[in-house]
C-alpha cells in the first residue's frame, strides 16, 4: 500500500479485536483515525501489547474502559491508562477504592468522528456498561455495540458473581430488553467467547448481530420476566473459586480493607 493510501486509511474508523485464551476473553481498540483518538476496552495481559497496537494504528489512547469490575481475570485497565496518559473509565455505579472517570447512561466518550455512547446494562454486575458505537463519517446510526459480559454470542452473562443470582437476573432482563431494541443490523462485539466462565452456551465465533441473537440466542428470546429469571437461575455453573478475590482485587477493596 502506498504512503498516500495508508494515510487515507488512517482517517477512517479503526477497530481491532483481540482474543485471549488464558483466561478466555476479548478486548478491543477502536476510535477515530482522522483525529488519532482511540479507546481500549477490557484489556488483559501485557499493557505493552495495547500501546504497540495503538502506535501501529497511528492512534493515541484517550480512554481505557473496563465494562465492569471483572471476576475472571486481573484487570490491567488502570495500569494501561496510566502508561498511556488516558482516563480510566468504569460505569458510574462502580464500587471501587480508587479514582476513575465514571460514565452514566447516555454519556459519550469524545473520539472525534466516532460516537461512543455508554449504556448502563446491569445484570452480570450492577455497574456493567456497554458502548454503542457509530462512525459519523458514514452514518449517524449505530454500527456496533461492545457488550462486555452482558450479551455474548449464544448466551447472556451469568448473574450471581456480584449480587444474588435472582436480583442480577431481574436487572439483566431489562438490560437485555434495551439491547434487543437496537436495530437488527448492529454488530455485537462481546467480551467473551466459548471457554469463558462468564456464560453457559457461548459460541466460538466472537461476533454476531442483534438480529441474529434475537432469533437464535435462547436467553435473549425470552419475553416474559418470570420465565427469564427461571431460565437464568437454572444450570448456573459453579462459580470460579477465585472470582470473589479477583473482584476484590480489581476494585482495590481488598487492599483498602487490609
Amino acid at each position: 500500500m502506498s504512503l498516500a493510501r495508508r494515510r487515507e486509511a488512517r482517517k477512517t474508523m479503526i477497530l481491532r479485536q483481540f482474543l485471549h485464551t488464558d483466561p478466555v476473553g476479548v478486548s478491543y481498540l477502536f476510535g477515530c483515525g482522522g483525529k488519532a483518538a482511540a479507546a481500549v476496552v477490557d484489556p488483559a495481559g501485557d499493557i505493552e501489547f495495547y500501546l504497540r497496537a495503538a502506535e501501529d494504528a497511528g492512534m493515541r489512547i484517550h480512554f481505557v474502559v473496563d465494562t465492569h469490575v471483572h471476576a475472571d481475570h486481573l484487570s490491567v485497565g488502570r495500569a494501561l491508562a496510566e502508561a498511556a496518559g488516558a482516563a480510566y473509565v468504569l460505569g458510574a455505579e462502580a464500587y471501587v477504592a480508587f479514582p476513575f472517570k465514571g460514565m452514566r447512561d447516555g454519556e459519550a466518550l469524545s473520539l472525534g468522528n466516532v460516537a461512543a455512547t455508554v449504556l448502563h446494562t446491569p445484570g452480570h454486575t450492577p455497574e456493567h456498561i456497554c458502548i454503542l458505537v457509530s462512525d459519523r463519517r458514514r452514518a449517524d446510526e449505530p454500527w456496533f455495540v461492545l457488550t462486555g459480559h452482558t450479551l455474548m454470542v449464544g448466551d447472556l452473562g451469568r448473574t450471581e458473581l456480584a449480587v444474588s443470582a435472582e436480583q442480577g437476573a431481574k436487572d439483566l432482563f431489562h438490560s437485555a430488553g434495551r439491547l434487543k431494541a437496537l436495530p437488527d443490523h448492529v454488530e455485537v462485539l462481546p467480551g467473551a467467547y466459548a471457554g469463558s466462565v462468564c456464560g453457559r452456551r457461548l459460541s466460538g465465533k466472537p461476533w454476531s448481530t442483534i438480529g441474529f441473537e434475537k432469533r437464535h440466542n435462547e436467553a435473549l428470546r425470552i419475553e416474559d420476566e418470570a420465565a427469564f429469571i427461571r431460565f437464568m437461575l437454572a444450570e448456573i455453573p459453579p462459580a470460579p473459586p477465585e472470582a470473589a478475590a479477583l473482584r476484590a482485587a480489581n476494585s482495590a477493596l481488598a487492599a483498602a480493607a487490609a
